[in-house]
């Protein structure tokens, strides 16, 4: 599976949960402890904006803007939706891939940013899910492609700031590789 077929996935697993989220859960907290089951959604949106918005030029002190204040309309699931497709055509363009984007951390090639939406839209499914008591269950090939891209990083994760406290540690290395993976992201399942 190529890394767009992966993006593809990865949507449909937050889509799928989003389907799941009444209106009344929308206020409901998240393993993300700053947002609640909306915000995250809100983040979510607004990082696959984001995307779209690098891979059309945008600098990187624009960035940061679409990261927020996308609203979530009166259907949620509709909106994330939208928004995906629309993701995941500016990846498809011929030269995306390669192309140079302004991201907040640094100059990036388009294809290092697809990976950081897969990494986001897989990991969020999952916060999604806990927040709602939805599927948890991630699809094996998205839990294979992020765990590959972050465990390099094992040591530093925590100091990065973006993954919570990072490992805690406890876990075995013969545990499932999901439940490594959100350990590894400073989750604890």
């Amino acid at each position: 599976m190529d890394d767009l077929e992966l993006l593809e996935l990865a949507s449909a697993a937050f889509g799928a949960r989003i389907a799941e989220v009444d209106q009344d859960q929308q206020f409901l907290p998240t393993p993300c402890g700053e947002w609640n089951v909306a915000g995250l959604i809100t983040h979510v949106l607004g990082g696959n904006h984001m995307a779209v918005r690098l891979l059309e030029g945008a600098h990187r002190a624009e960035a940061i803007g679409y990261l927020t204040g996308l609203p979530l309309g009166d259907d949620p699931a509709a909106t994330f939706a939208q928004n995906a497709a629309a993701q995941l055509a500016a990846f498809s363009e011929p030269g995306a891939l390669e192309r140079t984007c302004e991201h907040p951390m640094g100059d990036l090639p388009g294809a290092v940013v697809l990976g950081f939406r897969i990494g986001d839209l897989t990991l969020h499914s999952w916060d999604l899910a806990r927040a709602v008591g939805g599927d948890e269950e991630l699809p094996e090939a998205l839990i294979d492609r992020v765990w590959s891209d972050l465990v390099p990083l094992r040591d530093n994760i925590a100091a990065t700031g973006i993954f919570g406290e990072g490992p805690s540690g406890e876990v075995p290395d013969d545990a499932p590789l999901q439940t490594r993976l959100l350990d590894l992201t400073g989750r604890r399942p």
